[in-house]
């Protein structure tokens, strides 16, 4: 996936889920633990110098895993990023932002959503917009159970 600089930073200058000082590690074989701002902006996880307003990583949290505050990409599964909180819940708080900041969480809730407001008014509530019902949200008879499939931690 490709990014424009300029509207990386602009956009890890908008309102954050959470931020905190939080001590990171880098993928790379030596990198050692550093005290990093980290800011979750929409499904990106911008980490900075604590006395810098430019980030110096972004990590775009799709098709990853999170073990505590691990990150692991699963097509790259030798690239990991090890986040340490102060608290346990101040960790379990990430986890939760994190898991919701991701593209198939935020598409199975609408999913559902557009799924429980067609069974209540018998509509769906997408066709306003012109999104037909050939478009990859489709409202089908899914049961909520399998809308709503956790996704792995």
């Amino acid at each position: 996936m490709r990014f424009n600089e300029k509207e990386l930073i602009s956009l890890s200058r908008q309102p954050s889920e959470m931020a905190a000082e939080l001590t990171m590690r880098g993928p790379k074989k030596g990198d050692v633990f550093k005290k990093r701002l980290v800011k979750l902006v929409v499904n990106f996880l911008f980490y900075f110098r604590t006395d810098e307003e430019e980030p110096i990583g972004a990590l775009l949290l799709e098709q990853c895993l999170y073990y505590f505050l691990f990150v692991v990409f699963l097509d790259e599964a030798e690239r990991k990023y090890q986040f340490e909180c102060d608290t346990e819940e101040q960790c379990g708080e990430w986890i939760d932002l994190i898991i919701k900041a991701s593209y198939e969480f935020m598409r199975r809730n609408l999913i559902f959503y557009r799924t429980e407001i067609h069974k209540l008014t018998g509509k769906d509530p997408l066709e306003q917009y012109g999104i037909s019902d050939e478009t990859r949200f489709q409202v089908s008879n899914a049961t909520l159970a399998e809308i709503c499939i956790p996704l792995p931690i």
